[in-house]
């Protein structure tokens, strides 16, 4: 039985040969890169997920194949045999790890022919990212591509031989099951055999994980799809993966230990890199306090500093009255900006106002002076009170929002990551972790006039706050913790609720009545009731680990097949129509509606 291979079976990857090879005979197999006619003799640079190797085409060692060499263009698909030789003096590549050597030609196939691609396979290409994913195909040739999705094999394999090592069940959870509330919105699958029924693509296995639990199986993990309908950015997919964890019998400290050791094998591995263990630890409110924002990067200093005390007093009426009013006045003092003009101010101030901040107030400080519109407003105790508490010195530069504690944080958490990068404060080859801790239970939605879980409603308060969570739950403290690298939160979990009485309160607190807290979790509830131990979890963003890992600005660079901003995949374009066949079998009709532009 003959194929189009013949006898022509692949000894080497394109990549792997090198100068200890010089002499042997290989088949290889794989894509043009380039060819280049020398005036009799041709190369061709011949590619593979490894790397390049030179094929030569000598028409003193054979005419025919020389030959037929004429016809090769980028992209055809080849199989060669050869031997493989030096290159001459003169002519070998340091910049290849096979450029000592190139492959002599005695027996070409030709597997296929391919037009001309609509950009280079190249890594440094100008073509825009819709071409790159209409073609993903294609672009997935170009040799960072295929090292980013290498890596992330690597990296989960790593994951795998880890939790294995640790004890751990891989167990496989349903894509298919109900709809619950978990923070974002579902993505919902008709039944065509329960017609105007609906299964919902889980945000995460939350809650089979903690069956696993009360089902004894005590360590669960998976590397698991996830699915959630939200607005999209570079780091957020509508469909992506977590490394999913559970245990049984635990507390904060177990499951922090194992992640850090997790991250440790993954750096190891992946990058030679050794972690510095344990990784320091951050109170929620500390982080906020110091960074404003809860997944802080601690890379590089410009800590925030509050001054609500020094100026709720002060005769500038904007600080004070914000302050009256419950609200707080944050410094930031960029340090040696002085020479900032009043235009890249003015960018800043636009800067802060996509978070809601409705001014930007900064001080210059001068060598005998401060300047500013708002420095005559201070007395001179008021002065010496904040160049103490802000370390103002000759040639700082200081913001100021005054706000709701909400917008402050935010805008100048956001400012202060911003500065970051553009002062270049930030080292990018350093890899700093630490985890957030005691966050809020809740919050409360302004738009909806509810209470909702800061993280999810399995989360277990402290043992101290639970008589809080009918007379104050804004006061509860969970039990939760953030894993943070770069600024990137890049994990997150809790110890959760095993007990149904305190289950039930907490769904009260959330505002949920007893007949919807039965409808939508009355399995979760009878399940603790049967017997649960106390258990915790975690999980990881496994792409935007990988992203990292990679030092890709984007999370589609590690994905093999993402979807667009606009949560499409534009080289099957889905989403897509479908017959009225199909939806009569679910027992659906669309209803049309105008595009309101």
């Amino acid at each position: 039985m003959s194929d189009i291979l013949g006898e022509m079976r692949k000894t080497h990857h394109c990549g792997e040969l090198c100068s200890d090879d010089i002499g042997k005979e290989v088949v290889l197999m794989g894509w043009v890169q380039r060819r280049r006619d020398h005036g009799g003799v041709i190369f061709v640079d011949l590619r593979d997920r490894e790397g390049i190797t030179q094929v030569v085409f000598n028409p003193t060692v054979d005419e025919k194949i020389h030959e037929k060499a004429h016809d090769i263009r980028n992209e055809f698909v080849l199989g060669v045999r050869g031997k493989i030789d030096k290159r001459p003096e003169g002519m070998m590549n340091p910049n290849l790890p096979t450029g000592e050597i190139e492959v002599t030609v005695v027996e070409l196939k030709i597997f296929n022919e391919a037009k001309t691609p609509p950009f280079l396979i190249e890594d440094t290409i100008d073509v825009s990212e819709s071409i790159r994913l209409k073609y993903r195909h294609i672009d997935l040739r170009r040799n960072q591509l295929q090292k980013n999705i290498i890596l992330r094999h690597k990296a989960a394999a790593s994951v795998r031989q880890y939790l294995n090592a640790n004890g751990f069940l891989d167990v496989e959870t349903p894509f298919l099951t109900r709809s619950t509330p978990e923070g974002a919105r579902d993505y919902l699958v008709p039944s065509r055999v329960n017609p105007g029924q609906f299964y919902a693509l889980p945000q995460s296995p939350q809650i089979f994980k903690q069956l696993l639990m009360i089902s004894g199986f005590d360590r669960y993990y998976q590397i698991v799809r996830c699915f959630r309908d939200e607005d999209l950015r570079a780091d957020r997919q509508p469909e992506f993966t977590q490394i999913d964890m559970e245990l049984s019998f635990v507390g904060e400290d177990d499951i922090m230990s194992l992640s850090e050791g997790l991250m440790a094998k993954i750096f190891k591995d992946i990058l030679g890199i050794d972690l510095e263990l344990p990784f320091p630890r951050l109170l929620y409110k500390d982080a906020i306090g110091r960074f404003g924002l809860d997944k802080p990067d601690i890379r590089f200093g410009l800590e925030l500093k509050d001054i609500s005390d020094i100026v709720k007093g002060s005769g500038f009426k904007v600080f004070a009255d914000v302050v009256k009013k419950g609200g707080i006045v944050k410094a930031l003092n960029a340090k040696g900006c002085i020479d900032f003009t009043r235009k890249e101010i003015d960018d800043l101030t636009e800067f802060v106002s996509v978070y809601r901040a409705r001014g930007l107030a900064w001080i210059k400080v001068k060598e005998n002076e401060w300047q500013s519109p708002i420095v005559k407003f201070f007395t001179d105790e008021e002065k010496d009170a904040l160049a103490k508490c802000i370390d103002m010195e000759t040639g700082d530069l200081v913001f100021f929002v005054a706000d709701q504690p909400k917008v402050v944080n935010e805008a100048l958490g956001h400012l202060r990551n911003h500065l970051g990068k553009r002062l270049n404060l930030i080292n990018d080859d350093e890899f700093k972790f630490t985890w957030v801790t005691h966050f809020p239970m809740m919050e409360y939605d302004e738009t909806e006039k509810r209470y909702e879980a800061l993280h999810h409603p399995f989360t277990a308060p402290f043992e101290t706050d639970v008589d809080l969570l009918d007379s104050d739950p804004l006061s509860v403290t969970s039990r939760a913790y953030d894993m943070v690298l770069n600024g990137s939160e890049i994990g997150g979990g809790s110890i959760r609720i095993h007990q149904r009485e305190l289950q039930e309160r907490v769904f009260k607190a959330l505002g949920m009545d007893k007949e919807t807290y039965e409808e939508k979790f009355g399995f979760l509830l009878s399940a603790l009731e049967s017997g649960a131990p106390p258990h915790g979890g975690i999980a990881f963003g496994f792409d935007r680990l990988v992203m990292i890992l990679c030092g890709q600005p984007s999370i589609r660079d590690v994905i093999p097949f993402p979807k667009t901003q606009k949560a499409a995949c534009v080289l099957t374009n889905a989403p897509s129509d479908t017959s009225r066949e199909q939806l009569e079998e679910l027992a659906l009709r669309i209803k049309k509606t105008e595009n309101k532009t």
